[in-house]
């Protein structure tokens, strides 16, 4: 039944043009921009396309982009899933398997984080060098897995310490500030308590959110190399915390956009 649905899905976007994608990328809350600087030659909006879960939260718009960045031919999930929003693990996962099924070779993903570590400020970026998955499920987790591949993914190394590396020395060379640490996936929607933030240091995370290690736990499946990005938007110190404010969180997201898309372009051009 999932790979019927999966086949139907490729199928309509191939039949809509979608023809050898490169770089498949993730773009997360807030940080929607990269789509001005694509050539786009197709832009298909989520409700259109044949079993693909519908983004509801208002900061993802919910539409797939192909087109050309920086010479590479991409695909960009402009609004991701998440598990908070009611949909399973397969929902949440079913655009990496989609980009993948259409042939992409590397995938970026980018979201926006709380900086748990409190060197770290409000507007840095942060490189994941690995994660916790707190959100209690996998996206390996249901009956039929293993016709995608090992249901036993080796997550020794979920990000690609290739792309990594090459994210650092563009980082350098921009003179853009990038910090590497471990983020830890929750389940949201609400935030965390001050209790939960100090659990969260005490496991030496560097930053929480609520995505993206289900992407790369699929991606690990698929033998998809991958590399993440976290925006962080906040400074979650439980000695000294404050209301959230979301729409701040928004406006930080977008500060600090511009430099998530150079590192996103340069590296395109390296990979």
């Amino acid at each position: 039944m999932k790979q019927q649905q999966l086949k139907e899905t490729i199928d309509f976007l191939k039949g809509k043009g979608i023809e050898n994608p490169e770089i498949g990328i993730v773009l997360g809350t807030g940080l929607g921009k990269l789509i001005d600087e694509i050539s786009i030659d197709k832009e298909i909006p989520y409700l259109e396309i044949p079993h693909f879960p519908q983004a509801t939260v208002e900061f993802h718009s919910g539409k797939l982009i192909y087109g050309q960045l920086s010479g590479k031919k991409v695909l960009v999930m402009s609004g991701r899933f998440h598990l908070y929003e009611g949909y399973n693990a397969w929902e949440v996962t079913y655009g990496i398997r989609t980009m993948h099924g259409l042939g992409i070779k590397n995938l970026l993903i980018s979201n926006a984080a709380g900086a748990i570590n409190l060197n770290y400020k409000k507007g840095d970026l942060m490189l994941l060098e690995d994660h916790i998955n707190l959100q209690g499920s996998s996206p390996l987790a249901f009956k039929g897995a293993n016709n995608f591949g090992n249901i036993f993914a080796d997550m020794l190394a979920p990000y690609s310490s290739e792309l990594n590396a090459k994210i650092i020395e563009i980082a350098s060379q921009q003179n853009i500030l990038l910090h590497k640490g471990v983020y830890a996936s929750v389940l949201g929607p609400q935030l965390e308590t001050r209790a939960e933030y100090r659990m969260l240091q005490i496991l030496e995370t560097d930053a929480v959110g609520m995505s993206t290690v289900p992407e790369v736990i699929v991606a690990k499946q698929l033998n998809l190399p991958c590399a993440a990005i976290s925006v962080l938007t906040d400074e979650c110190d439980p000695k000294n915390l404050q209301p959230v404010n979301i729409a701040e969180i928004i406006a930080i997201a977008g500060e600090a956009e511009p430099k998530m898309i150079t590192l996103f372009k340069e590296t395109l051009k390296v990979i």
